[in-house]
Parts: structure tokens; sequence; C-alpha cells
């Protein structure tokens, strides 16, 4: 008898551990990469997605969270869901340009009058072929669209209150054009730099200043090396959640809801948090030392729209810009 009981717990072993490894084989892991330091709300989100598609799914998807650039810069990472190396990112818009041009309309300076209008865009008629667009040429899909928060200048050792006080600024961009568009429109020598190599940067003069939503100034610590916050408020961001197509294709239907709803419970939970924090931050700043300007921001306004739109109309599409403006 102590025999057959032994032989049958190591059948039911046998047993237990095959299912195991099945469940194991049929699961899909889903590597989400960002170049955001891991206390910013969209790391964050990433950890709260995680779970919610965890317990959904019983197991069978499973989100490991790389913050901090872990598996490289914006545009690497963009690279490597492209090419199924990594399954998910999370970026701003207009980094997907060189894949679809016209995308980086939708992180175009001053284009926005509120985050509402911002997500009515992004996910009416115009988001949808920008999505379509996107999985055609690059093979990612757009999970979701999420606020990163409005962008504001700051400064090393100068103060900046006019358009003239840019004349010859070294100004830290994202390695984008319309960026690069902008800077130029100040009178700024833009100089591009990924994100991870910043802090440092900016520390050793490197660049004069750069500009970023308060929430990442804040996650990034990027107030420690600045002594100067210039409210230009030039662009609300829109950042994207995507997933490799060829990846979304072997999740089950049913699945993909789970995942699809989980980004966008997750992106709501991040908007909230990111314009919570926008609305305290400016005072953390200033006890932290810095000073707070306020600029004449028409005058940064009117030197970007008077050159950026008709410079980028063709890229964009004729008569886009218009049709954003005029939506409701």
């Amino acid at each position: 008898m102590k025999k057959w009981f032994l032989v049958l717990v190591l059948v039911v072993l046998v047993m237990v551990f095959s299912s195991y490894s099945i469940l194991a084989a049929d699961s899909i892991i889903l590597r989400w990469g960002s170049v955001l330091a891991g206390t910013h709300p969209i790391a964050q989100m990433i950890d709260r997605v995680a779970k919610t598609v965890a317990e959904k799914t019983d197991g069978r998807i499973e989100i490991q969270n790389y913050p901090a650039g872990q598996l490289g810069s914006s545009r690497d990472q963009i690279e490597s869901v492209s090419n199924g190396i990594q399954e998910m990112v999370t970026e701003g818009v207009a980094n997907f340009g060189q894949f679809v041009p016209s995308i980086s309309i939708l992180e175009a300076p001053y284009i926005w009058r509120d985050l509402d209008h911002m997500l009515k865009v992004a996910n009416g008629p115009i988001g949808q072929d920008l999505n379509n667009q996107l999985i055609g040429k690059s093979n990612m899909r757009i999970l979701a669209t999420i606020y990163y928060g409005v962008r504001q200048l700051t400064t090393t050792n100068k103060e900046v209150r006019t358009v003239a006080d840019m004349k010859n600024f070294k100004l830290r961009v994202p390695e984008t054009d319309v960026f690069l568009a902008m800077a130029r429109a100040w009178g700024a020598n833009p100089t591009p730099m990924t994100f991870t190599e910043l802090y440092l940067a900016l520390k050793q003069n490197v660049v004069d200043g750069q500009e970023n939503p308060l929430p990442t100034i804040e996650s990034g610590k990027l107030y420690e090396v600045q002594k100067y916050l210039i409210l230009t408020g030039h662009i609300m961001t829109p950042m994207i959640v995507v997933i490799n197509e060829d990846i979304w294709k072997k999740i089950s239907p049913a699945d993909q809801k789970i995942l699809q709803e989980a980004v966008q419970e997750g992106g709501k939970w991040n908007n909230e948090q990111i314009l919570e924090q926008e609305k305290g931050l400016i005072s953390k700043f200033k006890s932290a030392g810095v000073i707070v300007i306020e600029p004449n921001v028409e005058e940064f306004r009117k030197a970007v729209l008077d050159t950026v739109p008709q410079q980028f109309e063709e890229k964009w599409g004729k008569g886009v810009w218009e049709k954003i403006q005029n939506t409701k």
C-alpha cells in the first residue's frame, strides 16, 4: 500500500507540474518601459495596471515595469517595441514621428485649450486615424492616450521674462523636430538629449536649461540643479501607451479587452495624479529655493505660432491644425 501511495503522489505531482508548465508556456510577459523615474505617476500607473491585469487574467498576462530608462532611451525603446524586442512603452507622441510624421501635431506648442480638448481629439477620428497609421507603418498599437502635463521652462542661472532673453540660450529639448522648431522660434539653440542624461547635463552646465512638466521636474529632481522656473506653459503633452502589434494579436480577445480597459483606467488615475501634483508643486519648488517667474506668455506663444504651424503644414496635413482648433 505504501508503494502504491507513493506512486499515486508522484503521479499527482507530475500532473500539477505539467499543468503549471502549460500555464507558464501559455502566459504572456509584457515588458513595459519608460524613461521616467519610478516615483513618477506614469511609472506608478504601470504597477497598478499590472496588478489589475494579473488578477483579471488569472496570471495569463504578466506586466513587468521598467522605469528610469532601464530598457534604453526614448528612441531605443520605441524602436524596440516596433521590432518586437520589447512589448510596451509609454512615450510622448512626437517621438513616434519617425514612423508617422503627422502624429507630432498632437504635441505641437500651444495647440491645446485644455485637457478635455486634447483627449477629445486624441480619442476621436483624428486620433484613430493616427493609430491606424501607426499600426500599419510601425507595427505598434495605441492602447491609451494619457496626460503628461504642461511643459514649463527652467534655467540654471538666467532669468527669462521675454523671448529676447532666450537668444542663444542652450536649451535641452527631446530629440524631435517640433521641439527643435519651437526652440529656434524663441531664438534659442536647441540641444537634443535623452532624459536620462539631463540631470547631469544641467548640473555640469552642458546646457543652460530645459523644459518639462512640473511632475517630471519633481520626480527627476531637476529642481535641485535649476534656479529659475519660468511658467511658459508652452506644450501640453499627450503620452501614448503602445504595444507591439504582433504581441497584441497573440492575446485572446477577452484578455485584450481586460488589458485595454485596465490601461485606460490606469490612464485616468495618472491624469488625476498629474493634475493634483501640478497644483502643489510650484509651492514645493519655491520652498526649495527655486525662483518662479511669470513671463509674457503671449510673446512666447506668438513667436511660435507665427512660424511653426506653417513650417509643419505639409508634414501634419493641410487644414489639420485648423480642424483641431475647431474641435469643441
